[in-house]
């Protein structure tokens, strides 16, 4: 009505179009409004059968669900809900759905208590969207302990309609860990696997990466809080390579680390 109101010049189609309906139903609420007014924006009664679950039954399992939890059991399940609620399983379920609710998922979250938490984000967050000139920004994180499988089956190509398959037998050759940095300017992943996860592998990754940096940029590297970021070797490093800055994540901050993502 009030694009109308606004816009008289426009068709039904076009007020369709903005809003996401068709002219039809335009065309529909605008012959209502003319001859109610405002009560005929209200809905019309419904055809079909009234309601049988009113909704004080509604809330109390919404309330039931959300604040309480079933004798012996770890969440509401829709059977037991109904035992409980007298109705049918099909009625908690549309209940549930019309109100988001689902027992059976857990998630998790974390919370960081890091003292310095406000400033590290600041300080992570400004490199990414004003990292200083000449100046290049670099995101490593480790993944240690990745499977290194040999395939023992072959390998079914891709056909139309038909991804790639390959068999269920496979050959451990143990396990391996990646190092990996993202350059946050171009979006550019260096990436290296090494027999073990220490310092010494630390700071070969970091001469990797160094090697491949434009003499004369200053390097600013987000990184979490290992303890083989922080030992004497790598310490020594940074004081040979005064262009190097190191930037820790908080504790429990990791996803501010951009090469996780």
């Amino acid at each position: 009505m009030l694009l109308s109101a606004d816009h008289p010049e426009w068709t039904l189609a076009e007020i369709g179009a903005y809003v996401g309906l068709c002219d039809d139903t335009v065309g529909t609420w605008r012959k209502r409004f003319i001859a109610q007014r405002l009560e005929g924006l209200s809905d019309a009664p419904k055809s079909g059968a009234l309601r049988t679950i009113q909704d004080a039954a509604t809330l109390r399992v919404v309330h039931l669900t959300l604040d309480t939890l079933p004798e012996g059991e770890t969440h509401w399940s829709t059977r037991n809900m109904a035992q409980v609620s007298g109705m049918t399983q099909r009625a908690v379920h549309r209940i549930w759905r019309a109100f988001g609710l689902r027992p059976h998922l857990v998630s998790s979250f974390t919370l960081s208590n890091d003292p310095l938490l406000i400033e590290q984000v600041r300080d992570i967050v400004g490199l990414y969207l004003a990292p200083p000139d000449r100046a290049l920004v670099l995101c490593i994180d480790e993944k240690p302990q990745i499977q290194a499988l040999e395939r023992g089956s072959a390998t079914v190509p891709m056909l139309p309609g038909q991804p790639e398959a390959t068999g269920p037998t496979y050959v451990r050759h143990g396990t391996t860990p990646l190092i990996a940095a993202l350059n946050a300017n171009v979006e550019i992943v260096i990436g290296q696997c090494y027999p073990q996860h220490w310092a010494e592998e630390f700071r070969a990754f970091l001469d990797l990466m160094h090697a491949q940096v434009p003499v004369g940029l200053e390097v600013h590297v987000i990184l979490d809080n290992d303890i083989t970021h922080k030992t004497k070797t790598i310490q020594n490093r940074l004081l040979a390579h005064p262009n190097v800055h190191f930037h820790f994540t908080p504790t429990s901050g990791s996803w501010l680390n951009l090469v996780e993502s």
